[in-house]
């Protein structure tokens, strides 16, 4: 099969390697969409983790083999995919940390060499400990639909973590596919989002995702403007979803007392910023994080997608095949107006030959 092998920074190649051999308690699932994750961006780029890998974790496709021993899966279902899955049952679940559990942090969907989410592939073995994570998409909603269940989940995540009432006043930094996410949900909510970005475009789109006030980020008078949104109060809620250490710092300073700062865009270690720690002791102020899925919100998140209260394929502005995922990596690395999601569409591809059942499965 086809696979796009990072072979070090900036070094992705389209190599022909083996079809995953699956054990009797796993799947086989033949990708067809998968999404580009800036987590996913930073290690091509940066070259974080050592090489060879194949990258790809937002991934949807279709069950061609199931292993002998599973019994909830058929072949030819739609699913969706979750690379990491906790064990729930360790110290780290029973808090509800579950992207500190040591089994979340293993990757439960390979294409080959170390499992690294394997959605740059053809085909993907899905672990027996990250089946809790497969999802069947319904057959009136698409694969597409379906790649984007987990970085939804992620952000859900993030906004269950806010405690917030309605007509609260919530400032989103950012305004990329993470940032209208996070417009959208929280407009659900009935909370009352404002929104930045450097983008003008991106402003226009939040408005339409329901943000009812948008500024651009590098306004000098944004803080004034926030002050006079809120009453004078300060927002209830600030959502980092850009890695600024700046913002990260005036952030604090946006929000009213007991209010609480997100952080959310700070995926990359060694970021260091300055704060007031009076502002967290005196003045109450949190300042929480949010990072990766939660197994429990898979439901929820599905009914969400799957019913197009959030609409992700408004989400979506460029589809690569995957012989291109090296430029669909690098548009995403350096979004223009107009860019937002970018998927790896298998689909429109030349389509590849079905995988025969292997009967040696154990």
């Amino acid at each position: 099969m086809r696979a796009v092998v990072y072979r070090g920074p900036n070094d992705l190649r389209v190599e022909q390697i083996p079809v995953p051999r699956i054990r009797s308690d796993e799947l086989l699932v033949r990708v067809g969409v998968c999404g580009v994750c800036p987590t996913d961006i930073k290690k091509v780029i940066h070259g974080t983790v050592p090489p060879p890998r194949i990258f790809g974790h937002e991934t949807a496709g279709v069950i061609v083999q199931v292993g002998s021993r599973v019994r909830r899966f058929s072949v030819g279902d739609p699913v969706a995919l979750h690379h990491h899955v906790p064990c729930m049952n360790c110290h780290m679940c029973r808090h509800g940390a579950f992207a500190q559990c040591p089994t979340y942090k293993r990757t439960g969907v390979t294409a080959g060499f170390e499992p690294a989410g394997g959605g740059y592939a053809e085909y993907v073995r899905v672990m027996s400990f990250a089946l809790p994570g497969v999802v069947r998409i319904p057959r009136q909603n698409s694969l597409l639909e379906g790649a984007m269940l987990e970085p939804v989940n992620t952000v859900l995540k993030a906004v269950k973590r806010l405690k917030l009432l309605k007509g609260d006043h919530v400032l989103v930094v950012g305004q990329g596919p993470i940032g209208l996410m996070f417009t959208r949900l929280l407009a659900l909510l009935d909370v009352k989002v404002g929104a930045t970005d450097l983008i003008q475009d991106r402003l226009a789109r939040a408005r339409s995702f329901g943000a009812k006030r948008v500024w651009r980020g590098d306004d000098p008078g944004l803080a004034k403007k926030i002050f006079q949104w809120t009453s004078g109060r300060g927002a209830d809620a600030v959502v980092l979803t850009v890695p600024s250490e700046r913002v990260a710092c005036e952030a604090v300073s946006w929000i009213r007392g007991a209010g609480q700062v997100m952080v959310f865009g700070h995926t990359k270690r060694g970021a260091l910023a300055e704060i007031d720690l009076a502002a967290v002791c005196v003045d109450e102020k949190d300042l929480i994080g949010s990072y990766s899925s939660d197994i429990l919100l898979q439901d929820e998140v599905a009914e969400l997608v799957f019913t197009r209260k959030l609409d992700v394929r408004r989400l979506v502005t460029h589809q690569y095949p995957l012989t291109q995922t090296a430029s669909a990596i690098a548009q995403a690395a350096q979004p223009t107006p107009g860019t937002l999601k970018i998927v790896v569409n298998h689909q429109i591809e030349t389509p590849v030959a079905d995988v025969r059942p292997n009967d040696s499965t154990k």
